[in-house]
């Protein structure tokens, strides 16, 4: 009996420090939220800053680390930060976005408990409400593989982050009313890379040595296109997934996009143009920053070298030329390619068709004729809660009905572990961003014209890229795989922020009757209430 009871504390005490060992790292951050003078047009503005800073911190993590994140809101207006592809998986209570999760009220503050579960690459966070997002809080998130984990190619000697995207000399609060009185956006007053307008940042290398360029597109209505002057790019990384290494002179990225490219100082010894300009717009601005060699005493001079402008063709024979490396790791160590995509089987097509219809004499945008209306409860929380009225499921059809557009709180069905087909139609002449919460998909085809059932012989089934926000071109549409294994609220949006603004998102309900912790995680302890869940408890 004395044996017995040994051998049951040992293996009592060998468990507990294995469930320890076992447990994922924790990182922790203490933000504050403010407003400051920021001038990145030379123009004075009100700023949001994070910490201070305008961007805001970098978020550097390894696979499968947890964040703990304590947001401070010392604005007079409430705010909450979304995390662009970030999955969040089981867990759409920290998406931060109006349909999960209540907002911060000044003067408080509310702690996102982030997971990068089985995660890689190069992602952002951003303002969710309102047009913050005009105003600063966005930042940089970087994850790296774990160390035991193969990457395709040799560490680089060093790794820069450059979130760029059009900028407005108008703050938020007027841009936001310049849409709820119906009208549409101005035409944007340039463009900033890291918060900094012409020559504002200067990354340093060193001759003969390669660097890693990660890239976001975290504007709020243009695509853009990245060059630098004398230097090939060569592709990486996409949104979480290794991608074959071709080489580009310069890059399409649209609104919400990120690519990882590496890039080897290997010109002469002098000092070349960052090259950002707009993309698909009559009007081109441009803005630049400096590739200095450590050991150049040579500056930039004459003009930035120009890209790409009206010409959709070229970006098109490029988005096809971005493809999956099949035989590289991604946050596991199995090859990225040992998942099929492309030999399973959609249980049903999902067709989003995107519009731009006046309601009530205001301009407003829709999917499949409906046009998203806030609700005064969180969704997430008023599904928790069973709280009647605030949506009900089917709220938007899985096709477009060519009726006319309406306000609907919108929310579409679906089952946990289907596999689906999603068709995003676009008849207008813009080019459209999609991003979806909570998923990466299979972007398996585009076109123009209408999608029909057809289109389908056109598909990559072998090596397309899994990625979390695709573009559409005008009058075209762009298919993708989902395979519907996180269950949760999930947003999906334009990144157009003008149109999300205005209607042109919903939620997909990703639903199991399953109560287990296996399926989905409960109620935070610390969610915020608000709304008609207001008064009522979390959990013990």
């Amino acid at each position: 009996m004395k044996l017995y009871n040994v051998l049951s504390s040992l293996i009592l005490v060998t468990f507990f420090f294995t469930s320890v060992n076992c447990e994922d790292p924790y990182r922790f951050f203490t933000w504050k939220v403010t407003y400051g003078d920021i001038y990145p047009l030379g123009v004075k503005q009100q700023g949001i800053l994070i910490n201070g800073q305008f961007p805001g911190p970098q978020i550097d993590a390894v696979t499968n680390e947890n964040l703990i994140i304590s947001v401070y809101n010392y604005l007079t207006e409430p705010f909450l930060i979304s995390w662009n592809g970030i999955q969040h998986r089981r867990n759409s209570w920290q998406d931060g976005v109006s349909g999960t999760t209540c907002p911060i009220l000044p003067g408080k503050n509310f702690t996102y408990t982030l997971q990068v579960k089985d995660q890689i690459g190069s992602f952002f966070y951003f303002p969710s409400l309102g047009m913050h997002k005009a105003a600063g809080a966005f930042g940089g998130i970087r994850i790296w593989s774990r160390p035991l984990i193969p990457v395709p190619f040799p560490p680089p000697a060093g790794d820069f982050t450059l979130l760029a995207g059009d900028w407005f000399k108008l703050g938020h609060r007027r841009l936001r009313r310049v849409l709820e009185n119906g009208h549409n956006l101005p035409f944007p007053d340039g463009l900033l890379i890291n918060g900094r307008g012409w020559n504002g940042n200067t990354f340093t290398v060193d001759q003969g040595k390669t660097y890693r360029f990660r890239i976001s597109n975290v504007g709020l209505t243009t695509s853009i296109n990245f060059r630098i002057q004398g230097h090939t790019l060569k592709l990486v990384e996409v949104e979480g997934s290794h991608t074959l290494q071709n080489t580009y002179s310069s890059l399409d990225i649209h609104l919400g996009q990120s690519y990882s490219v590496l890039v080897t100082a290997n010109q002469p010894v002098k000092d070349y143009y960052v090259v950002v300009s707009t993309r698909f717009t009559r009007r081109v601005h441009t803005t630049t920053s400096i590739l200095h060699y450590s050991n150049s005493r040579i500056g930039v001079s004459g003009p930035a070298p120009p890209g790409p402008t009206l010409d959709v063709t070229s970006s098109i024979f490029q988005a096809r030329t971005i493809r999956w490396n099949l035989t590289a790791s991604g946050p596991r160590p199995n090859p990225q390619g040992s998942y099929h995509y492309g030999l399973i089987k959609p249980s049903r097509t999902i067709m989003l068709a995107n519009s731009a219809p006046y309601i009530n004499g205001k301009q407003r945008y829709a999917v499949n004729s409906v046009s998203y209306l806030e609700p005064d409860t969180p969704l997430k929380l008023a599904d928790y809660f069973n709280i009647p009225g605030v949506f009900y499921v089917g709220g938007i059809s899985t096709l477009p009905t060519g009726g006319n557009a309406y306000l609907q709180t919108a929310v579409m069905g679906a089952n946990f572990h289907e596999y689906v087909e999603i068709v995003f139609q676009n008849w207008e002449n813009s080019v459209q961003s999609w991003h979806i919460d909570g998923y990466s998909f299979f972007v398996v085809g585009f076109g123009s014209g209408q999608w029909t059932p057809n289109s389908r012989v056109r598909y990559n089934l072998r090596d397309t890229v899994a990625r979390c926000t695709t573009q559409v071109y005008p009058k075209s549409w762009t298919a993708i795989y989902m395979a519907l294994d996180n269950v949760g609220m999930w947003n999906i949006r334009s990144e157009n922020w003008e149109r999300q603004y205005l209607g042109q998102q919903f939620y997909l309900r990703v639903y199991t009757p399953s109560k287990s912790l296996r399926d989905e995680y409960p109620v935070p302890k610390n969610a915020l209430l608000c709304g008609r869940a207001g008064g009522r408890h979390t959990r013990p």
